[in-house]
C-alpha cells in the first residue's frame, strides 16, 4: 500500500460573511493515487482543492503534506507549492506572461533555478504537454485546449510530487477533454498523485482510483469508483447520477441475470460481462494481435511503410506526442481515447491493431493487455516494434 502524501483532519473553513464551506471532513491520499472529488456546484469541492496547497488555510483542524502538518509561513509556503501544482479552472486566470516560454519559465525562475535550468525545465514541460514550439506564442492566440495545457506545463516545470486539478476539462469540446484527461494517465503512470474536481461522473467513473462524493461541504462516500457510485440513494443525495455503464449493470441484475465478477467500468468490462451472459466463448475465436510502437524512437519515420504493408490494421495514439506523430507523417488514427481497451476489443473479434505511443506509456500497454488477460482467462498476443518496423516475432515479442 501506498504511503500517505496528503490528510486533512476534521478541517473546517468559512468565508467571510458567508456559508460553513468545509464541515469537519477527514480524509487521506495515498502517493501515485487518482482521486476524483465529486459533487454539484457549491459541494465545497474548489474550497478544499485550494488547501491541498495552501492557499487556503482552515479555520479549524489540521491539513497535513508527506505526514506533516502545513505552516503558512512564506518559506514554507514556497516549497508547499513547488511539490504541490495546482492548476485552476480557467486558464485565463493563471496565465500571466506574454509569451508561452515566459509563463512556463515563471515558477522555476522564481524558484531560483539557473537559466540553463529553466531553459531545460520549461522545454520538457512543453514537450510533456505536445506544446513544442509554442515558446514565442502569444497565450492570447491559443485555445483553450492549447491554454489549458500551457498552464499544466507551468506547473510541471516545477516537478511537483502532486498536481491538483479543478475542473480539468471545463470549456473544452470531448476531443480536447479526451485528451486532458490522457495526459492525465500519463503523468499519474510517470509517478505524480493526480487529484481532480469534477462534476461529470462519466468522467469520473472510469478513471479514478478513488472518488469522494461532496455535497455542502461534507462527504457524503469516500471509496472505489463502483462503490461510491453503487449506491443510488447517496449519488441522487448528491445531485448526482450513477454512472451509465454501472446502471445498465444494475438493471441487467434487476432483470434475474447473474453478473459474476467486478462491475464494469468501461466499455470492454460492459462487453465481457455480456459475453459471459450469453455464454459466447471468446475463447475458441482467433484473437487479433496488438502491435505496440514506440514513437521516440528515430525508426517512427517508417511508420506509414510498416502499416501500408499490413493494410486493414486499426491504429490509435496514445498521448499528446504519438498523436502528434500520426499527424506530421499523415497517419489516419481509427482511436484516439480509451486506446488500449479499444484495441482489446478489436482483438477478441478477431482483428489486428497498432498502438502509437511515447517512452514511458509502453509499459503500461503490457500491463493494461496483461491484466486483463488475467481477469478474463484470454490471451492476446501482444508485440512491441523496438528497432525497426517489420514482421512481429518472437524476438520482438517481449516488453523492452
Amino acid at each position: 500500500m501506498s504511503s500517505i502524501i496528503l490528510e486533512a483532519r476534521d478541517i473546517r473553513y468559512r468565508y467571510p460573511r458567508g456559508l460553513e464551506a468545509i464541515c469537519g471532513i477527514s480524509f487521506h491520499i495515498r502517493k501515485k493515487e487518482k482521486i476524483a472529488l465529486v459533487g454539484p456546484n457549491g459541494a465545497g469541492k474548489s474550497t478544499l482543492l485550494t488547501m491541498f496547497n495552501g492557499m487556503i488555510r482552515p479555520d479549524s483542524g489540521l491539513m497535513l503534506f508527506d505526514n506533516l502538518p502545513i505552516q503558512y509561513d512564506t518559506p514554507s509556503l514556497r516549497m508547499l507549492r513547488k511539490r504541490v501544482g495546482f492548476v485552476l479552472q480557467n486558464p485565463d486566470r493563471q496565465i500571466i506572461a506574454p509569451t508561452v516560454y515566459q509563463d512556463v519559465a515563471f515558477g522555476p525562475t522564481n524558484l531560483g533555478y539557473s537559466e540553463p535550468e529553466v531553459k531545460e525545465a520549461v522545454t520538457q514541460a512543453l514537450r510533456h504537454v505536445g506544446l513544442e514550439g509554442f515558446e514565442r506564442r502569444p497565450p492570447h492566440q491559443l485555445s483553450g485546449g492549447e491554454k489549458k495545457r500551457v498552464a499544466i506545463a507551468g506547473v510541471l516545470a516545477m516537478d511537483p510530487d502532486v498536481l491538483v486539478f479543478d475542473e480539468p476539462t471545463s470549456g473544452l469540446d470531448p476531443s480536447g477533454s479526451e485528451d486532458i484527461m490522457e495526459l492525465l494517465d500519463e503523468l499519474n503512470h510517470e509517478g505524480k498523485t493526480i487529484i481532480i474536481s469534477t462534476h461529470d461522473v462519466e468522467l469520473a467513473y472510469p478513471w479514478a482510483d478513488r472518488a469522494i462524493l461532496m455535497l455542502n461541504g461534507k462527504i457524503l462516500k469516500e471509496d472505489i469508483p463502483e462503490v461510491a457510485f453503487g449506491n443510488p440513494e447517496s449519488v441522487r443525495k448528491a445531485h448526482l447520477s450513477v454512472p451509465t455503464l454501472l446502471e445498465l449493470h444494475m438493471e441487467l441484475q434487476k432483470r434475474g441475470f447473474l453478473l459474476h465478477g467486478k462491475k464494469p467500468r468501461t466499455v470492454l468490462d460492459m462487453m465481457q460481462c455480456i459475453e459471459t451472459l450469453f455464454e459466447k466463448s471468446v475463447s475458441k475465436k482467433r484473437h487479433g494481435m496488438i502491435t505496440v510502437c514506440n514513437v521516440d524512437l528515430k525508426t517512427r519515420e517508417n511508420l506509414p511503410k510498416w502499416l501500408s504493408e499490413h493494410t486493414g490494421i486499426c491504429t490509435g495514439a496514445m498521448g499528446t506526442r504519438a498523436k502528434q506523430c500520426a499527424e506530421n507523417l499523415k497517419i489516419h488514427l481509427d482511436f484516439t481515447y480509451s486506446v488500449i481497451d479499444k484495441c482489446i476489443l478489436k482483438a477478441l473479434l478477431g482483428e489486428d491493431s497498432v498502438i502509437l505511443t511515447t517512452e514511458s506509456m509502453v509499459k503500461r500497454v503490457y500491463l493494461r493487455v496483461e491484466a486483463y488477460g488475467l481477469e478474463s482467462g484470454v490471451h492476446i498476443p501482444i508485440y512491441h516494434i523496438s528497432t525497426a518496423p517489420e514482421e512481429p516475432n518472437e524476438k520482438n515479442k517481449s516488453l523492452p
